[in-house]
């Protein structure tokens, strides 16, 4: 396994995560080999480049790689090749991964830290599949000519990018409540009516999976109205990006979301949130998206669901004994603590598990 700790809080939940991991490895019998590499911001203050090659290298001989959070505010300014996020979606790209699975359920203790009502987001369990290796961040011709004033970025998407994700979405649908929805904005876009036409053609394949389309607008309003409502959402890189982060909002705190990389290669893992340096070493950090992306690398890339359960059962325990990070505001009278206290009571409900 490749750990790239990366900016800001990242080396923090990294940390808590696998404090987690380790009680879950006890308790289990499980054995992990581990190396840490630099990316993103801290990576180019030591080599000049978001990814060096050595961490590029590690991580495609690795069998899962682990990410804590890429960013840092003295990048602003930078050429688009220094940039942390830069690394990031070079290290998608060369992983080959095309899928992000993003969770975004409800933690029972904290319906009152949702901005939604919680009568409308109780129950909500949504998973959002994004397309993650094409589309506007990734298509060309593209650039910023400055003393023109014009930039240009180009959304593309093939035929077999489409089919390729949108079988992701149907085949985790069958594990779950047997419905995708897919979203668009086939209204306006030429792209988007090829992605509805592909996916509707792929549906097809799936007679025991229901299929409707959404344009991203609506998604977007639906998201706040119905969060619970909703099973499987498919849809493009950049629909997928804006509406994961609303779906943290929905949820309660970005730092509740943990996610999955995937595609035909190597997996790789990181909470949704970003590097946050204005609390980095503070102990603030919420770590829940770092533990929960820790499951997930535990059932997708190793096949071991009875210890990704025990984690995010422990999760559940913890959280409802009241104990809270900071970004969580106490809900429900809980107890405030920070990252590392967090990580420890969950490693313990880990341990203590019969």
């Amino acid at each position: 396994m490749a750990i790239l700790p990366g900016d800001g809080i990242g080396p923090e939940v990294t940390e808590a995560a696998f404090s987690v991991l380790q009680a879950a490895s006890e308790r289990f019998g499980l054995s992990f080999d581990t190396s840490s590499h630099p990316v993103g911001w801290t990576a180019v203050q030591a080599t000049g480049s978001p990814l060096p090659d050595a961490t590029l290298e590690a991580c495609r001989r690795a069998d899962a790689v682990f990410l804590g959070a890429v960013g840092h505010p003295d990048a602003d300014g930078e050429p688009p090749g220094r940039r942390p996020e830069a690394g990031l979606l070079k290290l998608r790209k060369e992983l080959g991964c095309y899928a992000n699975l993003r969770p975004a359920r409800i933690y029972a203790a904290l319906q009152d830290q949702s901005p939604v009502a919680p009568e409308r987001v109780r129950g909500t369990d949504l998973l959002l599949v994004r397309e993650l290796a094409g589309g506007l961040y990734y298509g060309e011709p593209r650039g910023w000519d400055q003393a023109a004033g014009r930039a240009v970025n180009t959304l593309v998407y093939t035929r077999p990018e489409i089919e390729r994700i949108a079988r992701v979405a149907f085949e985790l649908a069958r594990g779950r409540r047997r419905h995708v929805v897919s979203v668009d904005k086939a209204n306006v876009l030429d792209v988007s009516r090829l992605w509805r036409e592909v996916v509707t053609e792929v549906g097809s394949e799936y007679p025991d999976v229901r299929l409707d389309h959404m344009l991203v607008d609506r998604a977007a309003m639906e998201l706040v109205i119905r969060p619970a409502a909703w099973d499987v959402w498919l849809t493009a890189n950049l629909f997928g990006d804006i509406l994961s982060d609303e779906a943290g909002a929905v949820v309660g705190s970005l730092g509740l979301l943990g996610s999955a990389s995937l595609g035909d290669g190597v997996g790789l893992y990181e909470p949704v949130h970003g590097s946050a340096p204005d609390i980095a070493g503070q102990d603030k950090a919420n770590p829940v998206g770092a533990i929960a992306s820790i499951a997930m690398m535990l059932r997708h890339s190793f096949g071991l669901g009875e210890p990704a359960d025990a984690v995010e059962h422990a999760l559940e325990r913890v959280l409802g004994a009241g104990l809270r990070t900071s970004d969580l505001l106490g809900v429900g009278g809980g107890e405030t603590v920070g990252t590392r206290a967090f990580a420890d009571a969950v490693a313990g409900a880990v341990r203590g598990q019969g």
